[in-house]
């Protein structure tokens, strides 16, 4: 299922069986598969670890998964059912000691969601805004160790009109934490542009790519042929 904009009440079934959907992605050669428990991020109480412990005994290559991950326990339950990272949200903005926490007892497999409208970053399924700027909240998260940021424009996730550039290389400039950008891919000059995106002498470290792979807009070899191209 994808959402527009975030929006639960604009939403879009590609496929029934998410674990298929995760097969196909990994047979294809994805480097990653990541799962959000749209659920999860709404309510807080995950609906969906049966799902997700399917999808980990279905594919081979790493799994990033978040959504409602506002506890130690919760997020441990993601990694008990053999997620090799889980993303923190709004814990990660209501609590950060949460994330230091989990980031020093499992280093390496904790990373932070940052899902903003502009540089405001929402919270609780990006549903209400936390009056927290994204910069700001990056380079919190520096001296953490946690293993990547995920960042979302909300404007533009699920639209196919492009990331926005701008916002990516300003967080790139502002902290030195692995990225990696999501939200409006929806073409293959889109994931060139990512690709060859530079700022503070660094690059990307993933793209999260979903409307454009489930409509068919381009393949998984083709997406990751154009990053490989424009890096």
């Amino acid at each position: 299922m994808r959402l527009l904009r975030g929006d639960f009440a604009a939403e879009t079934v590609y496929d029934a069986d998410p674990v298929a959907v995760a097969r196909r992605f990994a047979d294809a050669g994805a480097p990653w598969i990541h799962v959000v428990d749209l659920d999860a991020a709404r309510t807080g109480e995950s609906a969906n670890l049966d799902v997700i412990r399917r999808i980990r005994g279905a594919v081979r290559c790493p799994i990033q998964s978040g959504g409602g991950v506002r506890s130690v326990a919760a997020a441990e339950a993601l990694l008990g059912a053999g997620v090799d990272r889980v993303v923190v949200g709004t814990a990660a903005v209501e609590d950060p000691e949460l994330v230091e926490s989990l980031a020093r007892r499992h280093a390496g497999r904790v990373a932070v969601g940052l899902d903003a409208r502009g540089r405001e970053v929402a919270v609780r399924g990006w549903v209400e805004g936390s009056g927290h700027d994204l910069l700001d909240l990056a380079a919190r998260f520096e001296a953490v160790g946690v293993a990547a940021l995920v960042v979302t424009e909300i404007g533009r996730d699920g639209t196919l009109e492009g990331p926005d550039v701008e916002q990516l290389a300003a967080v790139l400039g502002s902290c030195g934490i692995p990225l990696i950008a999501s939200g409006g891919v929806g073409t293959l000059e889109d994931l060139r542009i990512l690709g060859s995106l530079r700022a503070g002498g660094r690059a990307l470290s993933g793209v999260i790519t979903g409307r454009a792979l489930y409509e068919g807009r381009f393949d998984v070899a083709e997406a990751l042929e154009a990053v490989a191209g424009a890096s």
